[in-house]
Protein backbone atom coordinates (compact mmCIF):
# COMPACT_ATOMS: atom_id res chain seq x y z
CA UNK A 1 0.00 0.00 0.00
CA UNK A 2 2.87 2.12 0.56
CA UNK A 3 3.43 3.29 -3.71
CA UNK A 4 0.01 4.22 -3.22
CA UNK A 5 0.43 6.94 -0.95
CA UNK A 6 3.10 7.70 -2.19
CA UNK A 7 1.50 8.39 -5.22
CA UNK A 8 -1.62 9.93 -3.63
CA UNK A 9 0.83 12.43 -1.63
CA UNK A 10 2.52 13.75 -4.78
CA UNK A 11 -0.36 14.05 -6.91
CA UNK A 12 -2.14 15.70 -3.85
CA UNK A 13 0.61 18.67 -3.83
CA UNK A 14 0.82 19.24 -7.23
CA UNK A 15 -2.85 19.60 -8.11
CA UNK A 16 -4.28 20.55 -5.23
CA UNK A 17 -1.69 22.48 -2.96
CA UNK A 18 0.32 24.23 -6.04
CA UNK A 19 -2.40 26.09 -7.68
CA UNK A 20 -1.17 29.57 -7.74
CA UNK A 21 0.36 28.98 -10.73
CA UNK A 22 -3.35 28.69 -12.50
CA UNK A 23 -4.12 32.97 -13.38
CA UNK A 24 -6.97 34.51 -13.04
CA UNK A 25 -8.84 37.68 -13.80
CA UNK A 26 -8.33 39.87 -10.55
CA UNK A 27 -12.14 40.52 -9.56
CA UNK A 28 -13.30 40.40 -6.40
CA UNK A 29 -16.13 37.55 -6.50
CA UNK A 30 -14.10 35.49 -9.09
CA UNK A 31 -11.26 35.48 -6.56
CA UNK A 32 -13.40 34.73 -3.91
CA UNK A 33 -14.99 31.98 -6.01
CA UNK A 34 -11.86 30.37 -6.88
CA UNK A 35 -10.62 30.23 -3.62
CA UNK A 36 -13.86 28.64 -2.28
CA UNK A 37 -13.33 25.75 -4.76
CA UNK A 38 -9.55 25.36 -3.89
CA UNK A 39 -11.27 25.15 -0.50
CA UNK A 40 -13.54 22.51 -1.62
CA UNK A 41 -11.18 20.67 -3.66
CA UNK A 42 -8.78 20.40 -0.74
CA UNK A 43 -10.90 18.94 1.59
CA UNK A 44 -12.07 16.54 -0.70
CA UNK A 45 -8.62 15.34 -1.58
CA UNK A 46 -7.49 15.26 2.36
CA UNK A 47 -10.69 13.15 3.12
CA UNK A 48 -9.62 10.54 0.47
CA UNK A 49 -6.17 10.84 1.56
CA UNK A 50 -7.43 10.37 5.21
CA UNK A 51 -10.21 7.43 4.45
CA UNK A 52 -7.50 5.34 2.44
CA UNK A 53 -5.00 5.36 4.84
CA UNK A 54 -7.28 4.20 7.65
CA UNK A 55 -8.80 1.77 5.95
CA UNK A 56 -5.40 0.73 4.13
CA UNK A 57 -4.49 -1.17 7.43
CA UNK A 58 -7.61 -3.03 8.27
CA UNK A 59 -7.36 -4.04 4.15
CA UNK A 60 -3.67 -5.10 4.25
CA UNK A 61 -4.84 -7.17 7.74
CA UNK A 62 -7.89 -9.47 6.33
CA UNK A 63 -5.62 -10.21 2.53
CA UNK A 64 -2.78 -11.40 4.85
CA UNK A 65 -5.40 -13.76 7.00
CA UNK A 66 -6.48 -14.59 3.93
CA UNK A 67 -3.24 -15.78 2.74
CA UNK A 68 -2.56 -17.35 5.70
CA UNK A 69 -5.91 -19.40 4.84
CA UNK A 70 -4.06 -20.45 1.83
CA UNK A 71 -6.88 -20.28 -0.93
CA UNK A 72 -5.73 -21.75 -3.74
CA UNK A 73 -8.58 -20.76 -6.27
CA UNK A 74 -7.86 -17.43 -8.01
CA UNK A 75 -11.51 -15.96 -9.51
CA UNK A 76 -11.34 -14.58 -12.40
CA UNK A 77 -14.70 -12.67 -12.44
CA UNK A 78 -15.81 -9.27 -10.61
CA UNK A 79 -19.00 -7.82 -10.61
CA UNK A 80 -19.33 -3.91 -8.71
CA UNK A 81 -21.01 -1.50 -8.01
CA UNK A 82 -19.82 2.33 -8.16
CA UNK A 83 -20.70 3.51 -5.30
CA UNK A 84 -19.07 7.39 -5.41
CA UNK A 85 -21.69 8.30 -8.45
CA UNK A 86 -24.44 8.05 -6.20
CA UNK A 87 -23.16 10.65 -3.65
CA UNK A 88 -22.05 13.09 -6.31
CA UNK A 89 -24.88 12.86 -8.46
CA UNK A 90 -27.72 11.80 -6.41
CA UNK A 91 -29.37 8.35 -5.75
CA UNK A 92 -30.29 7.86 -9.39
CA UNK A 93 -26.91 7.15 -10.62
CA UNK A 94 -26.36 3.91 -10.50
CA UNK A 95 -23.27 2.18 -12.69
CA UNK A 96 -22.66 -1.62 -12.50
CA UNK A 97 -19.42 -3.27 -14.14
CA UNK A 98 -18.05 -6.47 -14.87
CA UNK A 99 -13.70 -7.40 -14.58
CA UNK A 100 -12.50 -10.07 -16.40
CA UNK A 101 -8.69 -11.44 -15.69
CA UNK A 102 -7.22 -12.17 -19.07
CA UNK A 103 -4.44 -13.85 -17.15
CA UNK A 104 -2.26 -13.23 -14.10
CA UNK A 105 -1.69 -9.47 -14.91
CA UNK A 106 -4.37 -8.40 -16.89
CA UNK A 107 -7.52 -7.44 -16.79
CA UNK A 108 -10.20 -5.24 -18.71
CA UNK A 109 -13.82 -3.91 -17.37
CA UNK A 110 -16.50 -2.59 -18.65
CA UNK A 111 -19.34 -0.07 -16.32
CA UNK A 112 -22.42 1.09 -17.61
CA UNK A 113 -25.05 2.91 -15.98
CA UNK A 114 -27.62 5.51 -15.28
CA UNK A 115 -26.34 8.95 -15.16
CA UNK A 116 -28.86 12.59 -13.82
CA UNK A 117 -27.33 15.53 -13.28
CA UNK A 118 -28.51 16.79 -9.61
CA UNK A 119 -31.70 18.34 -8.92
CA UNK A 120 -31.86 21.96 -8.87
CA UNK A 121 -34.51 22.29 -5.88
CA UNK A 122 -35.42 25.98 -5.03
CA UNK A 123 -33.11 28.36 -4.78
CA UNK A 124 -33.31 31.26 -3.37
CA UNK A 125 -31.46 34.12 -5.81
CA UNK A 126 -31.13 38.01 -4.59
CA UNK A 127 -33.69 39.14 -6.47
CA UNK A 128 -37.12 37.37 -7.96
CA UNK A 129 -36.51 38.06 -11.41
CA UNK A 130 -36.00 34.19 -12.30
CA UNK A 131 -37.39 31.62 -9.95
CA UNK A 132 -37.31 27.89 -10.85
CA UNK A 133 -40.25 26.20 -9.29
CA UNK A 134 -40.02 22.70 -10.31
CA UNK A 135 -37.65 19.93 -11.98
CA UNK A 136 -40.32 17.46 -14.26
CA UNK A 137 -37.98 15.02 -16.10
CA UNK A 138 -34.25 13.78 -15.90
CA UNK A 139 -32.27 11.16 -18.25
CA UNK A 140 -28.50 9.96 -18.91
CA UNK A 141 -26.33 7.05 -18.97
CA UNK A 142 -22.58 6.09 -18.96
CA UNK A 143 -20.29 3.95 -20.29
CA UNK A 144 -16.36 3.29 -19.03
CA UNK A 145 -13.84 0.82 -20.47
CA UNK A 146 -10.56 0.04 -18.84
CA UNK A 147 -7.62 -1.85 -19.13
CA UNK A 148 -5.51 -2.89 -16.31
CA UNK A 149 -2.29 -3.96 -15.60
CA UNK A 150 -1.52 -5.57 -12.24
CA UNK A 151 2.15 -5.15 -11.16
CA UNK A 152 4.19 -7.94 -10.89
CA UNK A 153 6.79 -6.47 -8.55
CA UNK A 154 4.79 -4.15 -6.57
CA UNK A 155 1.58 -7.37 -5.61
CA UNK A 156 2.39 -10.96 -4.15
CA UNK A 157 -1.53 -12.04 -5.36
CA UNK A 158 -2.60 -12.33 -8.96
CA UNK A 159 -5.06 -10.21 -10.76
CA UNK A 160 -7.41 -8.82 -9.57
CA UNK A 161 -5.83 -7.95 -6.29
CA UNK A 162 -3.62 -5.07 -5.21
CA UNK A 163 -1.92 -2.12 -7.32
CA UNK A 164 -2.14 -1.76 -11.44
CA UNK A 165 -2.53 1.12 -13.73
CA UNK A 166 -3.69 1.42 -17.40
CA UNK A 167 -5.52 3.58 -19.82
CA UNK A 168 -9.45 3.93 -19.92
CA UNK A 169 -12.55 6.17 -21.51
CA UNK A 170 -15.22 7.11 -20.29
CA UNK A 171 -18.64 8.79 -21.82
CA UNK A 172 -21.47 10.34 -20.05
CA UNK A 173 -24.70 11.91 -21.32
CA UNK A 174 -26.92 13.85 -18.88
CA UNK A 175 -30.55 15.71 -18.98
CA UNK A 176 -32.88 17.78 -17.19
CA UNK A 177 -36.18 19.42 -17.49
CA UNK A 178 -36.85 22.82 -14.97
CA UNK A 179 -39.95 24.96 -15.28
CA UNK A 180 -39.13 28.47 -14.67
CA UNK A 181 -40.96 31.48 -13.32
CA UNK A 182 -39.57 34.63 -15.22
CA UNK A 183 -40.50 38.29 -14.66
CA UNK A 184 -38.81 40.79 -16.79
CA UNK A 185 -40.04 44.15 -18.36
CA UNK A 186 -40.41 42.10 -21.54
CA UNK A 187 -41.96 38.63 -20.33
CA UNK A 188 -43.57 37.30 -17.37
CA UNK A 189 -44.52 33.73 -16.95
CA UNK A 190 -43.37 29.88 -17.07
CA UNK A 191 -40.45 28.89 -19.26
CA UNK A 192 -39.06 25.54 -19.77
CA UNK A 193 -35.48 24.59 -20.19
CA UNK A 194 -33.61 21.72 -21.26
CA UNK A 195 -30.54 21.24 -19.80
CA UNK A 196 -27.81 18.90 -20.97
CA UNK A 197 -23.60 18.23 -19.95
CA UNK A 198 -22.34 15.52 -22.05
CA UNK A 199 -18.17 14.52 -22.18
CA UNK A 200 -16.35 12.37 -23.40
CA UNK A 201 -12.96 11.80 -21.00
CA UNK A 202 -9.75 9.74 -21.87
CA UNK A 203 -6.44 8.78 -19.75
CA UNK A 204 -4.50 6.64 -17.57
CA UNK A 205 -5.06 5.39 -14.20
CA UNK A 206 -3.55 4.12 -11.00
CA UNK A 207 -5.22 2.17 -8.93
CA UNK A 208 -5.68 -0.62 -5.99
CA UNK A 209 -7.88 -3.75 -5.82
CA UNK A 210 -8.49 -5.39 -2.78
CA UNK A 211 -10.17 -8.25 -1.58
CA UNK A 212 -11.15 -9.30 1.62
CA UNK A 213 -13.61 -12.06 2.96
CA UNK A 214 -12.40 -14.26 -0.12
CA UNK A 215 -14.83 -12.91 -2.32
CA UNK A 216 -15.27 -9.17 -1.58
CA UNK A 217 -13.51 -6.34 -3.65
CA UNK A 218 -12.95 -2.64 -2.83
CA UNK A 219 -11.78 -1.31 -5.79
CA UNK A 220 -9.73 2.57 -5.17
CA UNK A 221 -9.47 4.12 -8.79
CA UNK A 222 -6.86 6.46 -6.78
CA UNK A 223 -5.42 8.46 -9.80
CA UNK A 224 -6.85 9.32 -13.12
CA UNK A 225 -5.52 11.74 -15.28
CA UNK A 226 -6.48 12.48 -18.93
CA UNK A 227 -7.96 14.77 -21.42
CA UNK A 228 -11.79 15.23 -21.34
CA UNK A 229 -14.43 17.13 -24.15
CA UNK A 230 -17.05 18.70 -22.65
CA UNK A 231 -20.12 20.22 -23.98
CA UNK A 232 -23.45 22.11 -22.14
CA UNK A 233 -26.61 23.50 -23.63
CA UNK A 234 -30.40 24.56 -22.55
CA UNK A 235 -32.53 24.54 -24.84
CA UNK A 236 -36.09 26.89 -24.22
CA UNK A 237 -39.06 26.07 -25.04
CA UNK A 238 -40.60 29.69 -25.52
CA UNK A 239 -39.23 32.35 -27.91
CA UNK A 240 -37.54 34.87 -25.50
CA UNK A 241 -35.56 38.73 -26.00
CA UNK A 242 -32.03 37.89 -25.79
CA UNK A 243 -31.90 39.66 -22.87
CA UNK A 244 -34.54 37.54 -20.91
CA UNK A 245 -32.56 34.25 -22.36
CA UNK A 246 -29.21 35.96 -20.63
CA UNK A 247 -31.26 36.16 -17.18
CA UNK A 248 -32.11 32.60 -17.37
CA UNK A 249 -29.06 31.26 -18.41
CA UNK A 250 -26.93 32.92 -15.50
CA UNK A 251 -29.36 31.84 -12.92
CA UNK A 252 -28.82 28.51 -13.98
CA UNK A 253 -25.00 28.86 -14.60
CA UNK A 254 -25.45 29.75 -10.62
CA UNK A 255 -27.06 26.68 -10.11
CA UNK A 256 -24.25 24.59 -11.52
CA UNK A 257 -21.57 26.81 -9.33
CA UNK A 258 -23.68 25.60 -6.43
CA UNK A 259 -23.79 21.59 -7.48
CA UNK A 260 -19.99 21.32 -8.86
CA UNK A 261 -17.42 22.80 -7.30
CA UNK A 262 -15.00 21.87 -10.49
CA UNK A 263 -17.65 23.99 -12.20
CA UNK A 264 -15.16 27.13 -13.19
CA UNK A 265 -12.34 25.42 -13.73
CA UNK A 266 -14.12 23.59 -16.63
CA UNK A 267 -16.44 26.17 -18.11
CA UNK A 268 -15.02 29.91 -19.26
CA UNK A 269 -18.45 31.67 -18.77
CA UNK A 270 -19.24 31.64 -22.15
CA UNK A 271 -22.55 29.37 -20.98
CA UNK A 272 -24.22 32.65 -19.39
CA UNK A 273 -24.19 34.41 -22.63
CA UNK A 274 -25.46 32.07 -24.73
CA UNK A 275 -27.13 28.72 -23.41
CA UNK A 276 -24.26 26.32 -24.25
CA UNK A 277 -20.43 26.02 -23.70
CA UNK A 278 -18.22 23.65 -25.21
CA UNK A 279 -14.56 23.47 -24.20
CA UNK A 280 -11.58 21.17 -23.91
CA UNK A 281 -10.08 20.43 -20.06
CA UNK A 282 -7.89 18.25 -18.22
CA UNK A 283 -10.32 15.83 -16.78
CA UNK A 284 -9.74 13.38 -14.04
CA UNK A 285 -11.25 10.24 -12.26
CA UNK A 286 -11.65 8.64 -9.22
CA UNK A 287 -13.72 6.24 -8.47
CA UNK A 288 -14.81 3.60 -5.43
CA UNK A 289 -16.11 0.27 -6.38
CA UNK A 290 -17.74 -2.41 -4.54
CA UNK A 291 -18.00 -6.01 -5.63
CA UNK A 292 -18.01 -9.40 -5.64
CA UNK A 293 -15.79 -12.07 -6.80
CA UNK A 294 -17.05 -15.45 -8.50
Amino acid sequence: MLPVLRCLSIFYCKYFVQTDKIKYSPTINHILQVQMNRLIMTKYASLLLLLLFMTSQNLTAQEESMDKDKVGKNFKNVVRMNITNPLIFGSGSIVLGYERVLNKHQSFSVNVGRMQLPKFGLFNFSDSTAQINKSTKESGFSVTGDYRFYLASENKYAAPRGLYIGPYATFVKMGRENSWDLNTDNFEGKVGTNLNLQFFAAGVQLGYQFVIWKRVALDFVLIGPGIAFYELSAGLDTDLDPNDESILFDKIDEILQEKFPAYNFVFDGSFKKSGSAKTTSIGYRYVIHLGFLF
